[in-house]
């Protein structure tokens, strides 16, 4: 018999899109239809999700640097306050560029490097 703790387990790390897969593909196993019990499941899970507390700081991260490689040096070396030799080595190491920065200068940064043709994010 499968340990049930361990598939317990398993179930509370997957996401809602990798549940829905597992409950249509148990309902096409079984010929069983779940409706009422994935409600009482993704209740469950949104009520342990809830307590987290919203994350107030970001990092920012280079995840490409485009076509436009010099706009996005200055891009960086602007919004860092970087000198242009210290710009150009962080956007060719690409990565983290900025640690614990509030949302909105994250987005704000994130938006003047997508405009420079860069893949940015805010982790």
């Amino acid at each position: 018999m499968a340990d049930i703790a361990k598939i317990i387990e398993e179930i509370k790390g997957m996401t809602v899109l990798e549940l829905n897969s597992l409950v249509k593909a148990i309902e096409e196993e079984f010929g069983v239809s779940a409706a009422a019990p994935v409600a009482v499941a993704g209740a469950a899970v949104a009520a342990e999700a809830a307590p987290a507390e919203e994350k107030t700081e970001f990092n920012i991260v280079l995840k490409e640097i485009g076509g436009n490689k010099i706009g996005v040096i200055k891009v960086v070396k602007e919004a860092l306050g970087l000198g242009l030799v210290e710009a150009k080595s962080a956007v060719e190491k690409m990565g983290v560029l900025k640690e614990a920065v509030a949302k909105e200068e994250a987005d704000k940064i994130i938006e003047k490097l997508k405009e420079a043709g860069a893949t940015a994010v805010a982790e």
